[in-house]
């Protein structure tokens, strides 16, 4: 009969003063179950070559990686005339003196950063979002530019241009400006009451005496041009009229009369009013060189007649293009006005 004690003997020995024996992957080989032989070779040693079982990964390279030995450079000491920087010694996490990369304070023998006068720029918009200058753009945007006075006073080389073909220039006071008054009163732009003649220049072009000018306007502590103008003075009586495009608004016609012309396609770009119909008012409609000069601009022109002057006006200030323009425009009217008187 068989009793639990002989169940454990045999699940743990043979029962017969056998002893137990580690299974040979876990170094069961060692007879006896006694310690091993330390000049025995283990399963795990490379150097046996044993094919006993190794977990996956086991067979690992070398951690020294196959570099060619090289001995070190001999140490040189500098010469005793160069001073050595004190260099501060390392130091880690855990010590009170650690810093983030960046933190520390500025070095005591670096250099004290420059003092300029220059206002501090690159804080443009409303919470300081403008774009940032360097370089030579940052001082440049620093220095103060002094403005050209030539240029500030003659943008468009208008006064250069006159003195090149020895026009007068003058302010608009002169004496023989005082007649402008009432040419740039009778201006179909509607002018304002304080709006005066400026950048007077007189000349001869085109056959004629002419003046050009600026009208300007007062805007806060200066003027500002608002319109060009450029006038030929005529002798004689001369019909009030008004030749302005038909895309354009008109004011002040009243009583005025449509004079038509012979030509469908000019009435349909320009329309002639006159206070009263005449030899001569249906002689600017019917001369063929004013219907092409006018037919070949862009309409953007008005002429009239007043004070004793034919004169031509457009919006901006004059320019030494414009004042040719003009001429060739009122050198045609005049014509025709000559022809029929």
């Amino acid at each position: 009969m068989s009793s639990p004690r002989d169940r454990d003997r045999d699940g743990f020995d043979d029962g017969a003063g056998g002893q137990w024996q580690e299974p040979a992957h876990l170094g069961g080989d060692t007879p006896g179950g006694g310690e091993p032989d330390p000049a025995a070779p283990r399963p795990d040693d490379e150097r046996t070559g044993s094919q006993a079982w190794q977990p996956p990964g086991w067979d690992l390279p070398a951690v020294e990686p196959d570099r060619p030995a090289t001995s070190p450079p001999p140490a040189t000491s500098p010469p005793p005339s160069t001073p050595q920087a004190s260099v501060p010694p390392a130091t880690t996490r855990g010590e009170a003196g650690w810093q983030p990369p960046g933190a520390d304070q500025q070095r005591s023998d670096a250099p004290p950063p420059e003092q300029t006068d220059r206002p501090r720029r690159g804080l443009g918009g409303l919470f300081g979002g403008g774009r940032s200058r360097s370089g030579d753009d940052a001082g440049a945007g620093y220095r103060d530019v002094q403005p050209d006075p030539a240029v500030a006073a003659d943008p468009y080389g208008t006064e250069l241009w006159a003195q090149q073909f020895g026009w007068v220039l003058s302010d608009g006071t002169a004496p023989e400006d005082e007649p402008l008054t009432a040419l740039v009163r009778s201006a179909p732009v509607r002018p304002g009451k304080e709006d005066q003649a400026s950048r007077v220049v007189r000349g001869r072009g085109n056959g004629l005496d002419l003046v050009a000018f600026d009208i300007v306007s007062p805007v806060g502590r200066g003027f500002v041009s608002t319109h060009a103008i450029t006038a030929a003075p005529v002798l004689g009586s001369v019909p009030a009229f008004r030749l302005s495009p038909a895309r354009m608004w008109r004011h002040g016609t009243g009583g005025m009369l449509q004079i038509p012309s012979p030509d469908p396609e000019f009435d349909r770009r320009w329309v002639l009013l006159a206070a009263e119909d005449g030899p001569q008012v249906r002689r600017i409609a019917e001369d063929p060189v004013v219907r092409q000069s006018l037919l070949g601009t862009d309409d953007g022109d008005e002429v009239w007649s007043a004070a004793g002057f034919v004169a031509a006006i457009r919006p901006d200030a004059n320019r030494p293009q414009l004042i040719e323009h003009h001429a060739r425009l009122l050198a045609a009217v005049v014509g025709a006005l000559a022809a029929a008187a």
